[in-house]
C-alpha cells in the first residue's frame, strides 16, 4: 500500500517511522517532510495546503492512504477536496473534514459544542473588537488568573494565562485591537481558569467506533519550572501516573462518548484523531480544548507505545471497522525532550549545522525543523528535534532521552532540563 503523509514536523516523522514498520507499507512519501523523513521515506516538495498538487501526486503515485498531520490543511478542507473528486473515492484519509475540523479551527465553536453536549469545561464568554468595552467590564468581575484564547489557529501559541485583572485587560486589547495573533484573534474567549493537572487524551475514531490511545502530558512553557512564554511543546511523558483507570473511565464516559455522539448528531462524518486537552480537577476531567490531529511532541511518546500495526489500524479506520481490530499497547514509559533553536519561541536563526545525531543509541531521534543541505543536517525551524527514550521505569526513560540530548549539538541549541521531574516527584 502506497502512503502519503502530509506535514513536516516531528509528528509526521513519528508517523512515517511507525508506518514504515508495517510489512504492508509500500512506497512511503511525506509532503514536504524534513531531514528525518528523508531517511526513511521520499520527501515531496508540495505544501500542505496545495490540495491540487497533492491530488495530482496521489493519482500519479497510486496512493491508497493519505495521513494528514497538521491542523491547517484539515481546517482548510483537505478531506473535502479529495472527497469531492470521483478519482479519490477509494482513498483512505486519516483526518476529519472541514466541519469536524472546526472543533480546533474555532475555539468559539468548540466551546458551544461542549455546552450543547454537556461536556465538562470552564465557563467562558467570547468577545470581538466591537465589544471591547464589554470585555473589559466582564474581565473586571472575574477572579485571576484569567485565561484568554484566540478563536482561530495560532500554532499553539494563542493562549494567555493572565495573572491579574490588569494583565488580562491589557492582553485582550492587544489581541483584539492590535491583532496580536493576526486573524486568529478576531474573536477572543475569556475563560475560567481551571486549577488542576493538565494532560492529553487521544482518540482515533472511524465515525462510529473508537480506540483510546495512550495518554500523555506535555510541557508547553519554554523554561524550566514551567516559566516563560508558551511554545508548541518542549517535551512529553506517557503514560501519566495521575491518570488512573478511574479517572480515564470518567474521561471516556463524560467526554469521549458525548463528543462522538455530538458529532454524529450533527451528521459530521469524522474519521481521524481527536486530541482532547484536559485538566484533572480534584479527580474530575474538564476539557480545555479540542484538537483534530495528533499533538507534537505528544505523538513522539504515544506512537512508540502502540504495539499494533498502525497501518492496519488506519485501514480499519477507513473501512469503519475499528471495533474489529486488536489494539495492543506497550506498558513501558516513553519520554521525549524537544531541542529548539536559540530565540524560540521568538525569532530564531536557521541553517545551523547539527552534529551528533547518528551517535545517539539510547533513544529515537525524531526530526521536526530540519533540512538536508550540503551533506549536512541543519536547523530549519524553532523546534528542531525530539529525543524519545523508553524504559519500564520512568526515571530510566527520561535518562535515556537526556543521554541522547547530550550527544547532539548545534550553535545556540536550547532544551528544558526538567521534563518529567514533576511526575517523578508524584511517584516518589
Amino acid at each position: 500500500m502506497n502512503i502519503l503523509i502530509v506535514g513536516s514536523g516531528g509528528r509526521e516523522h513519528a508517523f512515517a517511522w511507525k508506518l514504515k514498520q508495517s510489512d504492508k507499507c509500500g512506497d512511503l512519501y511525506v509532503a514536504p517532510g524534513n531531514a528525518g523523513t528523508d531517511q526513511i521515506a521520499t520527501n515531496v516538495s508540495i505544501g500542505v495546503n496545495d490540495f491540487e498538487k497533492l491530488g495530482d501526486f496521489v493519482s500519479k503515485k497510486n496512493i491508497s492512504m493519505l495521513v494528514v498531520g497538521p491542523e491547517d490543511p484539515l481546517v482548510n478542507g483537505i478531506r473535502d477536496y479529495f472527497e469531492s473528486k470521483e478519482a479519490f473515492q477509494n482513498l483512505i484519509i486519516i483526518g476529519p473534514g472541514k466541519a469536524g475540523a472546526a472543533l480546533e479551527g474555532s475555539k468559539d465553536y468548540s466551546k458551544a459544542f461542549m455546552v450543547k453536549n454537556n461536556i465538562p469545561a470552564g465557563a467562558s464568554k467570547t468577545f470581538t473588537a466591537a465589544t471591547i468595552d464589554e470585555s473589559l467590564a466582564y474581565i473586571s468581575k472575574q477572579s485571576a488568573p484569567i485565561v484568554l484564547k484566540a478563536d482561530g489557529l495560532a500554532a499553539g501559541k494563542g493562549v494567555i494565562i493572565a495573572q491579574s485583572i490588569e494583565e488580562a485587560q491589557a492582553s485582550i486589547k492587544s489581541m483584539l485591537l492590535d491583532k496580536q495573533f493576526g486573524e486568529a484573534s478576531t474573536k477572543v474567549l475569556v475563560e475560567e481558569y481551571l486549577d488542576g493537572i493538565e494532560l492529553s487524551v487521544f482518540v482515533l475514531t472511524d465515525g462510529l467506533n473508537y480506540k483510546i490511545l495512550p495518554e500523555a502530558k506535555d510541557y508547553k512553557r519554554i523554561g524550566d519550572g514551567d516559566t516563560g512564554p508558551n511554545t508548541g511543546g518542549m517535551g512529553a511523558i506517557s503514560p501519566v501516573p495521575f491518570a488512573t483507570k478511574e479517572f480515564l473511565d470518567k474521561v471516556e464516559e463524560r467526554v469521549v462518548k458525548p463528543t462522538l455522539s455530538g458529532l454524529q448528531k450533527e451528521n459530521i462524518n469524522y474519521a481521524g484523531f481527536i486530541f482532547i486537552g484536559l485538566m484533572n480537577v480534584k479527580g474530575d476531567p474538564y476539557v480545555i480544548e479540542y484538537n483534530v490531529r495528533m499533538g507534537d511532541p505528544e505523538t513522539q511518546v504515544v506512537l512508540p507505545r502502540i504495539k499494533s500495526d498502525l497501518l492496519e489500524v488506519f485501514k480499519a479506520t477507513g473501512s469503519k471497522t475499528l471495533d474489529k481490530i486488536d489494539f495492543e499497547l506497550d506498558h513501558q514509559y516513553a519520554s521525549t525532550v524537544v531541542m529548539v533553536s536559540g530565540g524560540y519561541p521568538g525569532s530564531y536563526p536557521k541553517g545551523d549545522v547539527i552534529s551528533g545525531i547518528n551517535t545517539v543509541d539510547t533513544a529515537t531521534v525524531f526530526h521536526a525543523g530540519t533540512i538536508s543541505a550540503n551533506n549536512n543536517i541543519t536547523t530549519n525551524g524553532g523546534r528542531v528535534l525530539a529525543i524519545t527514550g523508553k524504559d519500564k521505569s520512568l526515571e530510566k526513560a527520561i535518562e535515556n532521552s537526556y543521554t541522547g540530548v547530550e550527544k547532539i549539538t548545534w550553535k545556540g541549541v536550547k532544551f528544558r532540563k526538567d521534563i518529567g521531574q514533576d511526575i517523578l516527584a508524584l511517584l516518589s
